[in-house]
């Protein structure tokens, strides 16, 4: 997919564990991991704005576009 979600990367510069992210945002700690490993199809804006609320981050911080990546169909699918 070409949508890389780089929380590992802003969790660790904030210094955060994923479980006291995962109990500040208000998901399972299963579903931050699902997040964290780039194995998530979809996330909610909700859960996107808790994310960037506890980690006092932009959206573009958690979110990167690389073009190219596997998956990538050019259709819009």
């Amino acid at each position: 997919m070409p949508i890389i979600i780089n929380l590992d990367v802003v969790m660790a510069r904030r210094k955060i564990g994923a479980g006291e992210l995962a109990e500040k945002v208000g998901i399972t700690p299963a579903n931050l991991s699902i997040l964290k490993n780039n194995k998530a199809k979809a996330v909610r804006f909700s859960t996107l704005a808790a994310l960037c609320r506890a980690l006092d981050c932009q959206p573009a911080d958690l979110l990167e576009y690389v073009p190219g990546e596997e998956g990538e169909r050019g259709d819009g699918q």
